[in-house]
């Protein structure tokens, strides 16, 4: 009798010692923090793994868009919160390795004050024109603009985003000059691009697919080492000539420094099992992004690897938010 019941005490302490310690915690519900306007792809991308995700911790998981000063208003919001993963931060390149570069006053500083649960999806991005544009590739457009200076003014989603850095590098590799337009976001770029007002745009695959699919948008190039399984006809601006022109627009999941390693390593189990969910995984690759988990390690050495080589662009053109 005495051996069966230290039997089933051994047995109770290892079941104990498995389970995932975020699951100990309390049943609160788990937020993850957007730091963008509902509707966006971040956004959509949060309400995409939401579900996957709830039912892999086995807790409720809300969506909670808290937009404005560059991410800051999210960012702090998750460092005010209590540090035992029940707040996550799901965040762009742009705000996790690239606003310190633009914004050195940030009131955050994302590798020392976060720490990363995982990768979640990645894109790259699309060189897009108006679709009576005469060039069949950016090897074209760029001839073009060689010969008549501003004739094609690029937009970009703003100064210091990823599609203004791309195409900063576009202009490194080709040795041309092209006038950048900034807006305030991509919705009101892609509005001039199909209008005419503006010659092209780079983004990220889901946002202008739809239109290059129909036809109201031609695609020139892919700012990726390889073509997209979903446009295989668009070449690959090193495949036209144009090296280092390589962009990539990844989202992961961060949470307060001060969480545990224990509960970040529960957190990065269940990540990794809702982006694997086939529903979910369908959808993220559906919209033109790849669905992609990884280690915190690798997490973390992927954002130090893109603030590096960001912000020695950045710097070497002194751009800065204060212009």
């Amino acid at each position: 009798m005495m051996k069966k019941s230290k039997l089933l005490l051994l047995l109770s302490l290892a079941l104990t010692a498995t389970t995932p310690t975020l699951a100990q915690s309390s049943g609160k519900p788990v937020r993850i923090v957007v730091t963008f306007a509902p509707g966006g792809p971040v956004d959509t991308m949060a309400r995409t793994i939401a579900d996957p995700l709830a039912k892999a911790l086995g807790r409720t998981v809300i969506v909670d868009n808290k937009p404005g000063a560059n991410g800051a208003i999210g960012a702090n919001d998750v460092l005010r919160s209590d540090a035992d993963g029940s707040v996550m931060w799901l965040t762009s390149v742009g705000a996790a390795a690239i606003n310190q570069a633009i914004y050195p006053k940030l009131s955050y500083n994302m590798q020392k004050d976060f720490a990363p649960v995982s990768l979640v999806a990645n894109n790259v991005e699309l060189f897009v024109v108006n679709a009576n544009s005469p060039a069949k590739d950016a090897a074209e457009f760029v001839a073009t603009a060689k010969t008549k200076k501003d004739s094609q003014p690029i937009a970009s989603s703003g100064k210091g985003s990823i599609p203004h850095l791309a195409l900063l590098q576009l202009q490194q590799a080709a040795g041309v000059d092209l006038l950048h337009v900034p807006y305030n976001g991509m919705a009101p770029a892609l509005t001039n691009v199909l209008g005419g007002q503006v010659a092209g745009v780079f983004a990220d695959v889901p946002a202008v697919m739809g239109y290059v699919k129909s036809g109201k948008l031609k695609a020139l190039g892919i700012a990726s080492k390889t073509r997209h399984p979903l446009l295989p006809d668009v070449k690959t601006f090193e495949e036209q000539g144009f090296k280092a022109v390589d962009t990539n627009n990844w989202y992961a999941l961060f949470v307060s420094s001060k969480t545990p390693p224990e509960t970040i390593k529960s957190l990065n189990q269940a990540v990794r099992q809702a982006v694997a969910d086939p529903a979910a995984s369908a959808r993220i690759t559906e919209s033109g992004a790849e669905p992609k988990s990884s280690s915190p390690e690798e997490m973390g050495a992927l954002l130090k690897a893109d603030a590096d080589k960001w912000t020695k662009l950045i710097k070497s053109r002194n751009i800065t938010g204060d212009e």
